[in-house]
């Protein structure tokens, strides 16, 4: 590609950047949990509008605070996504807001340029990702339709272009017993008891689990005083592994421990399953441009022998689109890592700027390079946009 697109890419970016920087750490000060992103979802959406070049949908796949912002009408859309939620008492320990500074950076470079490089760029505003559902329902209500590649990128405290990124499901499981005063505990039957069992159950079935399957908990609901025996109590689990079928191998044992709970304490039980995605399947093509671009901006890529982090809805979209989900580090201790107090402080900070620079032009440079690659550009193009339908197959 010619350097002076790549030039102009950065010039534009440039000419936003303080202006995104700075919208990411409005959002930081005001972090929005899952689907109440009202404050973070209009903020965006008034700087797209300010700048006169994006046709901006809001409210897209039934959601209210999703929004689509589209620039170009070339052959080749690729979408960008900006996660808008923060986590419930921690803010943007995520750098959510870091992350949607990027995707946005990246887009107003772009803008300019997309029809010169016969691009369609899609901005999405995507809420809810911290509860795994905001892109599984977007997809599903069409707002990734038209797409033939998607990305983002996220902080962490690495460098690396294509992270694994476990499949994961997520359950509710609720025992309903019968309350009484603490004083009578005979005629109680103790829910609180049931989640006590089920815990060490599952405690000691991790000596017997392999080692790169994770099983987490969180006791939602377990009374409401020490004077009363609770008669309602909610427990909400999270299997990652490395695909959903090793997910299925180990929640049968799993589930036998929240039974077991229930037969010990002699109360009912209820699961309902809340969220499900695949593991993250990366781009190759694509993963190298980004790391490519990056390393242009001074990044490192370092072959880590433990690339793991969490899981994303995102990695849903990667199965049916080619997708990337690169991660920049923050030049923070590993106790401050991601879904801590200390990440969301550094997430406005500037190491949060940083990454908002490094990441979105790497980002912007990345579709610009697409667009270049011919070989590329038709695999990307042969495969056709991607459309919903019940029985999509994966990418």
């Amino acid at each position: 590609m010619s350097a002076s697109v790549k030039d102009r890419i950065a010039a534009e970016f440039a000419r936003h950047e303080p202006a995104v920087v700075e919208l990411s750490r409005r959002i930081g000060a005001h972090p929005e949990i899952a689907f109440e992103e009202h404050r973070t979802a209009a903020a965006v959406v008034e700087l797209l509008k300010a700048h006169g070049g994006f046709d901006v949908e809001e409210g897209v796949a039934g959601l209210d605070t999703a929004f689509a912002a589209t620039a170009g009408t070339g052959s080749l859309a690729i979408g960008l996504c900006a996660e808008l939620d923060a986590l419930p008492g921690i803010g943007h320990g995520c750098a959510h807001n870091v992350i949607t500074a990027t995707s946005v950076a990246a887009a107003l470079a772009l803008a300019p340029v997309a029809d010169e490089l016969d691009l369609t760029i899609r901005l999405l505003g995507t809420p809810a990702e911290e509860v795994l559902v905001g892109k599984v329902i977007m997809l599903r209500e069409g707002a990734f339709d038209g797409l033939h590649a998607a990305m983002m990128m996220h902080p962490t405290l690495k460098d690396m272009a294509a992270p694994h990124i476990r499949a994961v499901r997520h359950w509710s499981i609720s025992y309903q017993g019968r309350t009484a005063h603490a004083s009578r505990p005979f005629e109680a039957l103790n829910a609180a008891d049931a989640v006590t069992v089920a815990q060490v159950a599952i405690g000691l079935l991790r000596q017997q689990k392999r080692d790169a399957d994770r099983v987490h908990t969180w006791v939602k609901e377990a009374g409401t005083a020490v004077n009363v025996i609770p008669g309602a109590a909610t427990v909400e689990c999270m299997i990652r592994a490395d695909s959903l079928d090793d997910v299925d191998l180990l929640w049968p044992r799993v589930r036998s421990c929240f039974e077991a709970g229930a037969l010990a304490a002699g109360v009912g039980m209820e699961i309902t399953e809340l969220a499900s995605v695949n593991g993250f399947r990366h781009d190759q093509d694509l993963a190298g441009l980004f790391q490519a671009n990056a390393e242009a901006l001074g990044r490192t890529f370092p072959d880590y022998a433990d690339r793991s982090l969490g899981s994303t809805d995102m990695a849903e979209v990667s199965v049916h689109m080619p997708a990337i989900h690169p991660v920049l580090s923050f030049d923070s201790p590993p106790e401050d890592g991601n879904h801590t107090a200390a990440f969301a402080r550094t997430a406005s900070g500037p190491e949060g700027a940083r990454a908002v620079h490094d990441g979105g032009l790497a980002l912007a440079w990345t579709i610009a390079d697409a667009a270049r690659d011919e070989a590329l550009r038709r695999r990307l193009t042969e495969a056709g946009p991607f459309v919903w339908r019940e029985d999509s197959p994966a990418a």
